[in-house]
């Protein structure tokens, strides 16, 4: 069967989510697909792009490579913006002269940065806030400049003014109306936001218009305000709102609104039946969305329509919770109180920062909007009541006033309710997950995809998995095993207490029965972290798993893995030749690996203790990558060597390493240090991750990759030498008290309540008092470091253990077939050979 031709103008966040909902539902075996992207850029993040400035990578921004779309049998074509469609003829027509055809058409073509009609606004120096394009633009303009305005206080604006900040200018925002946000916020919530943010360091003139841009004195550019005022500045930033890309349909002849925007019906049809419109681009009943979610939804109405399924787009809601350079904003359906007989609950604390108010309807019983500043703790809790019209308690003033002053009752939503919006997840889908069998948080979001957009849901997933555990008559709890009734957090604090030394003791006085394949390593794992005794030890040996009892990675043919320690990536030439020396005598295979060390495959168990031994009497020791400790501390050349560094990262990276080598946690820990905000290193993908600035070192904390990435957040800026390990410190072993089992930084982060700022009262203001012991406790990490592989070389009774049998020196040796010059794994069973590649 010939497959249709389907043509997407469009590869902004919308029109990828469009690709990928449609390759979900097999849509690839219906339509040939075409995407046409007029960026040389993938789909990538738009919400995230000021993250760029405070050191993110661009390609961390993509959410999806062309590879990808080449896997799924998807023509990407980008830098191809489209120019015209003839509806008649059924074809697109590129800024190239290319010419495409189509059966269905979707355009997903955005919408564009509105700038004022202010004389001057088109002078080199201004620019517009919308794309990686301009983000360079922006980088390149501010390296000389001192002094940046953005033109306009809306959500875009503030992200704009933001991005200014982090390039390190004075930052001034104008706003032409009375307060910020003026769409979202009342009077009193945009006056508090504007404090907050001039407390920063951003000055913030409302009902401000600018007359005029003309050359300036001491800068620039003098923007001339109504009234005679002026300013002068370097750069000029226009983030002023969007308007709908409908050029190409205006063009065509669809039929578009007044004010802009491709009229579509509830199936995303336009005015012609099989030209689709979805995103910023569209207008749906007089209305343009202009949010990321409402785009999603669309998406995925339109795919409905193509494979004529049930799916329809009635309508989004346009409620928003963000953070504006650290500051809680929320806002959420009639925020203004204009619906008829609505009225207004308030609490408001200036001298904490803290503004939250409800509307509710004249009858006190459903919640119309709400609007949060400086805690968007409730917010979650106070839109679904919105959305589902859920009846307010008796008293509403205790959905906001906290649980120390009210206390309100638990909220009972509808199986319908929707609990992730970026993946269109309901409660009914959460609570079928965890009836079939996904007890824990990380399985339901593992099976359901909720909570792994934008994240914003996780508190709420973990408070219907939770009830929906308790209905079932199972506990809510995460106790460590059947052995043990308390958690890993209650168990190190038990075993810290009372001093116990090893698992015997602990099982005594706080289990129960001999213990299993859980709580063993766990217990084994707390133990190491608290008293730092050799694993290996006799009291220790049963509790460790497979790795740790032989101190190497068990690999898929029964050998293991030898991998020396190489701090920071730094390595002399002789050791590079020792390492090589070691593994051509044992035949091992050799890589290097993204952490910067060098890995060796394939060693007998019986091999181990004679290639550690050359190891050590070459000056290595124990990377450790068999642990759930810390593996590796990469960095850049830095200082040093690059041109751009502004610190020395190699030392950085070889003293943070040489610190925490040895450090035993509820998970493997991986480091970064890199020498300037170019990120060479990648630090914000770790769980400590380390940045050079002029000023000194920002710190970011709780990041990973693996199966689920999640980007560092940044935990404090500019700090010297000295406040860097303290914090660091802190944070690790905080981490190793209250982590959970194979909890990784990332989650510990994500389900703490209060998550980031809570990290940082603790770290940074010591909240709970116990800085200065987490301090001597790392102290005693230090002190009582040795290489395990050292200490099992120096311990005839360890290396028993690595015999292969008690009474023969014989060992087996699976066998090995050459590839790319090395010895791979090869089972007997095999009877395709590998040869050589020449």
């Amino acid at each position: 069967m010939n497959k249709q031709q389907l043509l997407v103008v469009g590869n902004g966040m919308v029109g990828h989510h469009f690709i990928e909902q449609l390759v979900n539902a097999g849509g690839l075996d219906t339509f040939a697909v075409t995407v046409l992207g007029a960026e040389p850029d993938s789909a990538y993040d738009r919400v995230h792009l000021s993250e760029v400035f405070g050191g993110r990578a661009p390609i961390e921004l993509q959410m999806a490579d062309p590879e990808w779309y080449a896997a799924q049998g998807v023509k990407l074509i980008l830098a191809s913006a489209a120019e015209a469609l003839d509806l008649a003829a059924k074809t697109v027509t590129t800024c190239h002269g290319e010419v495409y055809g189509y059966d269905q058409l979707v355009l997903a073509t955005g919408s564009y940065p509105f700038v004022p009609p202010i004389p001057g606004h088109t002078r080199a120096g201004c620019y517009v806030y919308r794309t990686l394009a301009d983000l360079e633009a922006i980088r390149d303009a501010c390296a000389g400049g001192r002094t940046g305005v953005v033109v306009g206080g809306g959500l875009l604006g503030l992200e704009a003014a933001n991005a200014l900040r982090l390039l390190g200018l004075e930052t001034h925002v104008i706003e032409f109306a009375p307060r910020l946000m003026p769409v979202q916020l009342d009077a009193v919530g945009g006056d508090l936001l504007r404090s907050k943010i001039q407390s920063l360091g951003v000055q913030v003139h409302i009902n401000t218009a600018t007359e005029c841009i003309v050359d300036g004195e001491s800068a620039r550019h003098r923007m001339v305000f109504k009234g005679g005022d002026y300013l002068e500045t370097d750069v000029i930033l226009f983030s002023a709102g969007i308007r709908p890309e409908d050029r190409l349909a205006r063009s065509a002849g669809l039929v578009v609104g007044e004010r802009g925007g491709i009229v579509i019906d509830e199936q995303c049809r336009t005015s012609q039946p099989e030209v689709l419109a979805i995103g910023e681009c569209a207008l749906w009943a007089g209305k343009i969305f202009g949010l990321v979610a409402p785009g999603y939804q669309m998406a995925r109405a339109a795919v409905a329509t193509l494979l004529g399924q049930a799916g329809s787009f009635q309508g989004a809601d346009m409620s928003t919770k963000l953070k504006l350079m650290g500051v809680d904003v929320g806002a959420i359906g009639d925020s203004h109180a204009q619906s008829a007989g609505a009225q207004e609950v308030l609490t408001l604390d200036r001298q904490s920062g803290i503004y939250k108010k409800l509307v509710i309807d004249e009858t006190g019983q459903r919640l119309l909007g709400a609007i949060l500043v400086g805690d968007n703790s409730d917010y979650d809790t106070l839109l679904q009541y919105y959305l589902n019209e859920v009846t307010l308690p008796e008293s509403p003033l205790g959905l906001i006033l906290g649980e120390t002053q009210s206390s309100a009752p638990q909220l009972t939503l509808p199986d319908t309710a929707t609990i992730c919006s970026c993946h269109n997840v309901t409660k009914g889908d959460i609570v079928a997950a965890v009836k079939a069998g996904n007890h824990t948080l990380n399985e339901v979001k593992s099976c359901t995809k909720a909570g792994t957009g934008c994240g914003g849901c996780s508190n709420l997933v973990k408070q219907v998995v939770d009830q929906t555990l308790l209905e079932l008559g199972m506990e809510a709890n995460n106790h460590v095993c059947e052995h043990f009734a308390f958690t890993r957090q209650e168990l190190f604090h038990l075993i810290r207490v009372g001093e116990l030394k090893h698992f015997g003791a602990v099982l005594e006085k706080h289990g129960k029965g001999l213990g299993c394949e859980v709580c063993k390593p766990l217990v084994g794992s707390v133990l190491a972290s608290l008293w730092n005794e050799h694993v290996l030890e006799k009291p220790h040996r049963p509790l460790q798993d497979t790795n740790d009892a032989f101190l190497g990675n068990l690999q898929k043919d029964g050998t293991y893995s030898v991998v020396p320690r190489i701090p920071g990536g730094e390595i002399t030439p002789d050791g590079l030749i020792a390492i090589g020396a070691v593994g051509k005598k044992y035949n091992l295979y050799t890589k290097i690996t993204g952490g910067q060390r060098i890995d060796l495959f394939g060693a007998r168990v019986d091999q181990l203790p004679a290639i550690w031994q050359e190891l050590i009497d070459a000056g290595f020791e124990t990377g450790q990558a068999y642990g759930k400790s810390v593996r590796t501390v990469k960095s850049c050349v830095g200082s040093t060597w690059c041109r751009y560094g502004v610190k020395d990262s190699i030392t950085m990276a070889i003293d943070i390493e040489n610190r925490y080598k040895g450090l035993r946690s509820p998970h493997k820990l991986k480091f970064a240090v890199s020498g300037c905000t170019r990120e060479c290193a990648e630090a914000q993908s770790k769980d400590i991750g380390v940045i050079a600035t002029e000023k000194g070192w920002n710190l970011y904390v709780c990041g990973n990759g693996g199966m689920r990435p999640r980007h560092a957040d940044l935990f404090a800026t500019d700090l010297n030498d000295e406040q860097l390990i303290r914090y660091i410190d802190r944070v690790l072993m905080f981490y190793v008290r209250t982590g959970d089992r194979l909890q990784r930084t990332s989650v510990w982060m994500e389900n703490m309540e209060g998550g980031l700022e809570y990290l940082k009262s603790v770290i940074i203001d010591d909240k709970l008092g116990i800085g200065a012991e987490l301090e001597a406790q790392m102290a005693h990490q230090l002190a009582t470091f040795e290489c395990e592989w050292q200490g099992t070389l120096a311990d005839p009774e360890k290396l028993k253990r690595f015999k292969p049998f008690i009474n023969s020196e014989a060992a087996y040796m699976p066998p090995r077939a050459l590839l790319r010059g090395q010895a791979f794994p090869q089972g007997e069973e095999e009877t395709i050979e590998i040869k050589e590649l020449v």
